[in-house]
């Protein structure tokens, strides 16, 4: 017995490492990403600045739904009515409401994030991809309801034309900056988060839902916040991309092309994880760049690509990179390292 308390004192000591090289390098571009984002007026045209908008908003939607498919388990097909239900309410708030545009983007994001509540009660009892469908249906509903709401001007559609207000600089460094954001919420928001005890609890969760909800992790309560994060980020998205359009209708709001490029994103890049979603993001970007002109057939390609990786890759090129080397860039796991303590 008195021999016990001496066994503990022998055995080496153990700390937890969460960060590594690979990602101290990461972390520094990552500030350096933002800063440049956010000094885009001064560095870059309108053109380029419209450009990546457009590449911060996809690099959002397919993060947040690499949260709700890769860690949460909830395939959706529908991530798009909450990108056109924040993208009205900033047009409602601005054109009708005479709110400041910018102010406005913040408050939309009420709207996604009340709405995900009624939708979620009603679609977590759907599983697979019985609830891949529901979120489409439930997508298209709100295209319905809005292609004949007579007060967003129905099918129609709504200008911002109170943007005209502001000179073109003052729309560049606005747009600069709600860039910034988009990624440090979406991408930074998302590592954060992973890196919590929750985050931890998630990753549980999606290996062995089962498994985790037997250590205490609450399951169904996770899942349906992750789903009501999911959709204010989608929102978030809506909302910027349709104030760099000025435009907005119900086909563009509610189009079902951002669930399937957020999908191929993923899939080719990488599911689960961070570093794929910005590979498969640029893919699609440039392959998009150069090949969009060939329609259909562009398409075809992009969707045979999906089947492929899907089935023979499935972590996606992330996956294969990570299995040769041990090197991540947003490093969320927990390594125990051993080592003896100098006790002279």
């Amino acid at each position: 017995m008195t021999s016990f308390p001496f066994a503990l004192a022998a055995l080496p000591a153990v700390i937890v490492r969460r960060q590594t090289t690979s990602g101290r390098i990461t972390l520094v571009l990552f500030v350096l990403a933002l800063v440049a984002l956010a000094a885009m007026p001064w560095w870059a045209g309108t053109g380029t600045i419209r450009m990546v908008l457009e590449l911060c908003c996809y690099i959002a939607v397919a993060q947040m739904w690499n949260l709700l498919a890769g860690y949460a388990g909830l395939v959706s097909v529908g991530q798009q009515a909450f990108m056109g239900v924040a993208g009205y309410a900033l047009f409602v708030l601005a054109q009708t409401f005479g709110v400041n545009p910018f102010l406005a983007i913040f408050l939309s994001l009420l709207v996604p994030a009340v709405l995900a509540v009624p939708c979620y009660l009603l679609l977590h009892r759907l599983d697979g991809p019985y609830f891949a469908i529901g979120t489409w249906v439930v997508a298209e509903v709100f295209r319905l309801v809005a292609s004949n709401l007579s007060f967003v001007n129905a099918g129609a559609g709504m200008s911002l034309n109170v943007m005209r207000d502001y000179s073109a600089m003052e729309r560049n460094i606005a747009m600069s900056l709600l860039c910034a954001l988009l990624i440090l919420v979406t991408i930074g928001g998302s590592f954060w988060f992973l890196r919590s005890r929750y985050g931890l609890a998630l990753i549980a969760m999606r290996d062995n839902p089962v498994a985790a909800a037997s250590q205490g992790v609450n399951v169904p309560r996770l899942r349906f916040l992750v789903y009501v994060a999911a959709a204010v980020g989608c929102g978030l998205a809506g909302a910027v991309y349709f104030m760099a359009q000025l435009r907005i209708n119900p086909p563009a709001a509610f189009d079902p092309m951002w669930s399937n490029l957020a999908i191929f994103i993923v899939m080719v890049g990488g599911i689960a994880s961070i570093e794929g979603v910005l590979i498969g993001t640029l893919i699609y970007f440039v392959a998009d760049r150069w090949f969009g002109a060939y329609g259909a057939s562009y398409f075809v390609v992009l969707g045979l690509m999906t089947v492929i990786v899907a089935l023979y890759a499935r972590g996606g090129i992330w996956g294969a990179v990570s299995r040769r080397w041990d090197a991540p860039w947003f490093p969320i796991r927990r390594h125990l390292v051993q080592y003896e303590e100098d006790r002279t």
